[in-house]
């Protein structure tokens, strides 16, 4: 698994770091590190699937590298159906991290989790059709009955209920392959199916993220109503740039969750 760096970069052995997956809504998270004092390096990792441009931010009690899912060259951004989710998780278990962080924009269903609050994901419900491996040419079966780091799910969780009052955990995330959001017929088979929230790219992660044995936390960020949910406005649509604006407004709460898992022991 090759690394190439830039600005002649060598990793350091023995830092503690955390891989971050993150996509709508989060394209500042690299400045807002940088605000705090700490350092960026941009590095390019070349995987089998092609490269994957990232983020490495080194901050004072470790490093995090920081992967846009939604990476590609010029302008426009990959969407969800089209991500080469190989090649982000290939390219965050090549710098050796202790945890791999999804953050995940969501749908929500719950009324405790109303748009505007971020909750920590407990498991899977996956209802796309696409089988995602890195083992396509000998059987392995990974075991997913725990597929989220507890310990790393439960200082998010703490984090999070200082800073919004109320943090719902344990969410059932349902996997949904968009790139349209879904309709309310929808929405309601998958509230009847144990589902909190929908979302289109924690599903293929988790898979991945799973195979590679390292420990995985996810935290759901609630942008919008599903549809159907909307309170009084059953209605209501959803549009896609209201949903990352207001994913954008849960930056400086997911960075805080990011600084203090790289904090722990």
């Amino acid at each position: 698994m090759a690394v190439k760096p830039m600005n002649n970069y060598r990793p350091a052995l023995h830092v503690k770091r955390i891989a971050v997956l993150c996509g709508t809504g989060m394209n500042q998270l690299v400045s807002d590190f940088e605000k705090t004092g700490s350092s960026v390096k941009k590095l390019r990792i070349e995987t089998p699937w092609g490269d994957v441009p990232t983020s490495l931010i080194i901050a004072s009690s470790g490093e995090i590298l920081l992967i846009d899912r939604h990476h590609r060259e010029g302008p426009n951004r990959t969407p969800p159906h089209e991500i080469e989710h190989r090649a982000n998780i290939h390219a965050a278990t090549s710098s050796n991290p202790q945890l791999i962080l999804s953050i995940n924009s969501v749908g929500t269903m719950r009324e405790d989790l109303p748009p505007g609050l971020i909750g920590v994901s407990g498991d899977i419900l996956d209802l796309a059709t696409r089988p995602w491996t890195f083992y396509d040419d000998d059987a392995k079966h990974t075991d997913r009955t725990s597929i989220f780091d507890s310990s790393a799910s439960s200082i998010c969780r703490s984090i999070l209920e200082e800073l919004q009052g109320n943090c719902p955990d344990g969410l059932i995330v349902a996997q949904c392959i968009g790139p349209q959001f879904e309709s309310p017929a929808e929405i309601d088979a998958l509230v009847r199916l144990g589902a909190d929230v929908v979302g289109m790219t924690l599903g293929p992660e988790s898979r991945l993220i799973a195979e590679s044995g390292i420990a995985h936390a996810a935290l759901s960020c609630s942008s919008n109503w599903a549809a159907g949910k909307t309170p009084g406005d059953p209605a209501a649509e959803i549009d896609h740039h209201e949903v990352d604006a207001m994913a954008a407004t849960l930056r400086s709460r997911v960075a805080a969750c990011i600084k203090v898992l790289l904090e722990s022991d």
